[in-house]
């Protein structure tokens, strides 16, 4: 478990893969105590990543940050912007995707609807192409809302999934699925103050291949 940052109110940690977000046998508030060397250390999960995304996630260390940082995430004050490659180049070099998405909670999927129904919501994120080769593209999304699966599902219903996607694609990537929570902006929950953090992806496949 790498902690980038840690106070007495907050841990800012990376994320491995397969790793679940919340409070459970082996999930992030364990190993994050685990890392720590509390076992009782009081950890509170604020925000969740997908079991199978990698990247930065900011945890509370008492009720009260947690209420705050969760205060940040409603009112869409807290920042979440990420990373990925995916199959494929959007035709643009930049701009947003909305959608209306429905959770599937039996299949545990979501899917893009074209017209309102009950239980549809809006998503909305804007992605940026960094660089690209002939066979995929490594982007910048920001996400103007939180839905689950939202990334993968808006890019893989345009005919761009993730490398390494296998749930909303079938594919044969003999990698982790290439989304990678890149950076995180809020307020500190006690002092105030604005903070961000920005972690690189490893240099391992996809993130390695060369593009321009």
């Amino acid at each position: 478990m790498e902690i980038v940052y840690q106070d007495a109110d907050i841990v800012v940690a990376v994320k491995p893969a397969r790793v679940l977000s919340t409070d459970e046998p082996g999930g992030m508030p364990e190993l994050v105590r685990d890392a720590l060397g509390d076992p009782k250390a009081d950890v509170r999960t604020v925000h969740r990543l997908d079991r199978v995304v990698s990247g930065l996630m900011v945890l509370a260390r008492n009720a009260a940050a947690a209420s705050e940082l969760s205060r940040q995430i409603r009112e869409d004050i807290f920042q979440k912007e990420y990373l990925a490659v995916v199959h494929g180049r959007p035709a643009e070099q930049e701009g947003t995707f909305t959608d209306l998405l429905i959770r599937d909670k039996a299949r545990k999927m979501t899917m893009v609807v074209n017209v309102p129904e009950k239980g549809a919501q809006e998503a909305i994120l804007d992605y940026k192409v960094l660089s690209s080769n002939d066979e995929m593209s490594r982007v910048w999304v920001g996400l103007k809302t939180g839905r689950t699966h939202q990334i993968r599902v808006q890019f893989a219903s345009r005919g761009m999934p993730l490398v390494g996607e296998r749930k909303y694609a079938v594919l044969e990537d003999d990698c982790e699925i290439a989304l990678w929570s890149h950076r995180l902006g809020f307020y500190h929950p006690t002092t105030g103050q604005w903070m961000t953090f920005t972690k690189e992806p490893p240099q391992a496949y996809p993130w390695d291949q060369k593009m321009t």
